[in-house]
């Protein structure tokens, strides 16, 4: 399966709920590499790079979030693959 790159934004109740790091862990278990980082404006942003399957799984978490957030729009656009990550990190 050929790999796939994703850019996304999450809005809602997504900062302060462990967004990131959750993030992270799940794009880690995943496979995947790339980064999250918090945005000014109250949302979160992420690329993320790898397996269709394994980025489609995480694109699928971002709707949900870890436990105490709350997503109320994921904006997701397709772009191409730049091979320019090692793992997934947070950003500040």
């Amino acid at each position: 399966m050929a790999d796939i790159r994703i850019h996304a934004w999450v809005s809602g109740r997504v900062q302060g709920v462990f967004f990131r790091a959750s993030t992270r862990d799940e794009a880690r278990r995943l496979g995947l590499s790339g980064w999250v980082r918090n945005l000014p404006d109250g949302r979160v942003e992420l690329v993320a790079e790898g397996p269709e399957a394994a980025v489609r799984a995480l694109e699928a978490w971002c709707r949900q979030g870890p436990p105490y957030a709350r997503v109320d729009h994921l904006e997701v656009r397709e772009e191409p693959v730049s091979g320019a990550f090692e793992g997934f990190e947070v950003r500040y």
